[in-house]
C-alpha cells in the first residue's frame, strides 16, 4: 500500500507540474510572454502609472526582478518608463496600446484560476493543502529556495525562449 500512495502523490505532483508548464505554454503561444511578464503587465495597467518598487511590493518580487522584467516589456513594446511630472527623481511605469492589446488575448492564468477556487474553499482546507505542500517542499528539500507567490518554473525574470523544453 505504502508504493501505491508514493506513486500516486508522484503522479498528483507530476500532474501539477504539468499544468503549470502547459499553461506556461499557452500564454507563450498567445502573447510571447511569461506569467511572471503577464503579471507585471497587469500590474502596471491596473495600477499605472506605477513606480517599479511599487510593482514588486504588490507582487512580492525583488526590485532587480521587477527591472529585468521592465526591460523585456519594454524592449518589446509593452510598457514605457516616463519621469514622473511631479519628482523627476521617480520613473512611472506606463502600459502601451500593444501592452493593452496583448492583455486583452492573454489567456486565463493558472495562477488565477487557482486563487479564485483556493479563496473559496474553507479555512481548514486551505490550511490542509497549505501544510500538506509545506511538508512536500521540506520532503523535496526546497525550503531554503525563495519563491515568489507566482505558480511557474524557472527563473521568474527570463525570457520565453528561456523556457527548457519538457515533455
Amino acid at each position: 500500500m505504502d508504493r501505491q500512495i508514493t506513486d500516486h502523490t508522484l503522479r498528483a505532483l507530476r500532474r501539477i507540474l504539468r499544468a503549470t508548464d502547459q499553461g506556461g505554454r499557452q500564454l507563450a503561444s498567445a502573447t510571447g510572454l511569461t506569467p511572471s511578464q503577464l503579471m507585471v503587465l497587469q500590474q502596471i495597467d491596473r495600477r499605472g502609472p506605477i513606480t517599479p518598487s511599487a510593482v514588486a511590493t504588490s507582487l512580492k518580487f525583488g526590485q532587480a526582478t521587477v527591472t529585468n522584467i521592465v526591460d523585456r516589456l519594454e524592449k518589446a513594446g509593452f510598457a514605457s518608463r516616463q519621469r514622473n511630472e511631479r519628482d523627476k527623481r521617480q520613473i512611472d511605469l506606463r502600459v502601451t496600446d500593444e501592452g493593452r492589446a496583448v492583455l486583452e488575448q492573454a489567456p486565463d492564468l493558472l495562477q488565477q484560476r487557482f486563487s479564485d477556487r483556493f479563496i473559496k474553499l474553507p479555512n481548514w482546507e486551505q490550511a490542509m493543502i497549505l501544510s500538506a505542500l509545506e511538508r512536500l517542499g521540506d520532503l523535496l528539500d526546497a525550503t531554503d529556495i525563495d519563491a515568489a507567490p507566482l505558480i511557474d518554473a524557472g527563473e521568474i525574470d527570463r525570457y520565453v525562449e528561456d523556457k527548457p523544453d519538457t515533455e
